[in-house]
């Protein structure tokens, strides 16, 4: 009897494998991913009518699909005062549907620029660049136009930039660009190019937005912009190329505000030159104040304090004057707190600097020792600069040797008269093995002076150079390792920075050119490079 139930439990077990086996083998999966887009069938009234007088489009698809991202990737040219209803939103369809809610143009072709918006419910695929379009007229327009935008600064351009064509007639002014939409309307999606179709021939302003607000107008505090030098001419132009640039606004302090008992911030917009502050009505009242190095913000300090309800400033630059009345009243008071700005592993080339949370006002430089790790003295150079409130300590260093600068107590006097008490701030250097070195020759080098750039990430300069009239070659040392973007400003001006546009001054930005590739440097190398400007 046992040898039976054994004999049919082990029978149980080779069946049970066996039909689970063959359910593993023919197990079913689901089929191969779906990667097709959707694909078009008919739309009523059909895609390029004429004479179109139609308040609905409905466009029919094979498969179920969705818009995604539509606001920015859907673009319809002439824009329309009141924007149409799109269908669907969040919700799967076979069809898209268009309800007009503006009066068309008569005689006019329109444009309904799909983009990548029109996607399969399930994987997501995308129909790219699809188009709707009709004429109100008994023809379409089929000119064309193309380009590309790069910005003028960084080397990659914002995604959805929008391009613009205006008629260049009796009716246009600069102005128009702030307060009404254009005539034809284009993207650069997600790329640098763009292309105008089914155009009227004629005569064009051509204009590239990085349109935040999605409203066909140049706002210049949160838009960049592009312009054309040329009115552009269809047919006869068939391509340009444009470059996009924010401006920096008009320059004017905002408010002020008090964050301790001795000190206010004041912001301001656009760039300050020589500013001067004081305090209206009391000319007891000291005041110092330095730049945020990181915000358009003056760090303000004042003394004594006095007891009354709010401070008065009077802010003047070369060109502006201006009041601004903080709220005034008994906070903490400020103490001296010095630390040390630079890294504390210098290359041979690099500074030493100290920075203070209160304005630094004097120093007593017999105060301060540099001493080496054999415990002797090294012979140094000073520089404050109020303005950054900042002091540097220049000197000739080793290679791996390591230093230490010693401040002894009242060597440094605030503008408050907070004196410090003693500090040391330890340093070290590198072996030059540690670094690499950059040679960089310039060829088609025909506009002086140049700022030559390395930039590890985009806007953080790491090392730069300048090149005066006639040298066309940079070397760069103590690189520390790693990739580097190598950007040129050609410096047209001579102030030793870069320079954006301005629209309405028809100013084109200072021209900019970066290195198709990254360079690589290692450590105890040198890298030769030709860097072609030409154009």
């Amino acid at each position: 009897m046992k040898e039976s139930k054994l004999t049919f439990f082990i029978s149980y077990i080779v069946v049970l494998f066996t039909v689970v086996s063959c359910a593993k083998r023919g197990s079913i999966t689901g089929g191969p991913k779906d990667e097709e887009p959707p694909k078009f069938i008919r739309s009523t009234p059909p895609n390029y009518s004429t004479s179109f007088k139609s308040k609905e489009v409905r466009i029919y698809f094979d498969e179920l699909i969705t818009l995604q991202d539509p606001q920015k990737q859907i673009v319809i040219s002439p824009p329309m005062k009141v924007k149409p209803i799109i269908t669907p939103l969040g919700v799967p369809g076979k069809y898209i549907k268009i309800q007009f809610k503006d009066t068309l143009i008569p005689n006019t072709t329109y444009t309904v620029n799909f983009g990548s918006s029109v996607v399969d419910n399930n994987e997501k695929n995308p129909f790219p660049f699809f188009q709707y379009v009709f004429s109100t007229g008994p023809v379409l327009d089929s000119l064309s136009f193309k380009g590309s935008v790069k910005d003028a600064f960084k080397q990659k351009l914002d995604e959805y930039v929008s391009v613009y064509l205006y008629k260049a007639d009796e009716s246009f002014t600069d102005s128009i660009v702030f307060k009404d939409p254009p005539r034809y309307i284009s993207s650069t999606l997600d790329s640098t190019e763009f292309e105008f179709k089914n155009l009227k021939e004629g005569k064009y302003h051509l204009i590239a937005l990085k349109d935040n607000n999605s409203n066909y107008t140049f706002e210049p505090r949160q838009d960049k912009i592009g312009f054309y030098d040329t009115i552009v001419s269809i047919p006869k132009d068939s391509i340009a190329n444009l470059k996009l640039f924010r401006e920096v606004p008009e320059f004017k302090f905002d408010r002020a505000k008090q964050v301790s008992k001795n000190q206010f911030i004041l912001g301001y917009r656009g760039l300050i030159e020589a500013p001067e502050i004081s305090v209206l009505g009391n000319r007891t009242v000291k005041t110092r104040f330095y730049k945020d190095p990181d915000k358009d913000t003056l760090n303000i300090w004042t003394r004594p304090f006095f007891e009354q309800d709010s401070i008065v400033f009077i802010a003047k630059t070369k060109k502006y004057t201006d009041t601004i009345v903080s709220r005034y009243k008994d906070q903490f008071k400020d103490s001296l707190t010095v630390s040390m700005s630079s890294p504390s592993k210098l290359r041979l080339s690099q500074q030493l600097t100290l920075t203070a949370k209160t304005p630094i006002d004097s120093i007593k430089i017999s105060k301060f020792k540099l001493i080496d790790q054999d415990t002797l003295e090294v012979a140094f150079k000073h520089k404050l600069d109020k303005l950054k409130n900042e002091l540097a300590i220049s000197f000739n260093k080793k290679e791996d040797a390591r230093y230490s600068l010693r401040v002894l107590p009242e060597a440094i006097t605030d503008f408050l008269g907070n004196k410090n008490d003693s500090l040391a701030f330890n340093i070290s250097t590198g072996n030059e093995s540690e670094y690499g070195k950059m040679i960089l020759n310039f060829e088609q080098l025909k506009e002086w002076p140049i700022i030559v750039q390395l930039l590890k990430s985009e806007g953080k300069v790491d090392y730069e150079v300048i090149l005066e009239e006639g040298k066309t070659s940079a070397l760069i040392e103590s690189i520390v390792p790693g990739e580097y973007s190598v950007k040129v400003i050609f410096d047209t001006n001579k102030n030793q920075q870069w320079d954006t546009g301005n629209y309405l001054k028809k100013l084109q930005p200072e021209k900019v050119i970066f290195h198709p590739e990254p360079i690589n440097v290692r450590a105890n190398w040198d890298v030769k490079q030709a860097i072609n400007l030409g154009e």
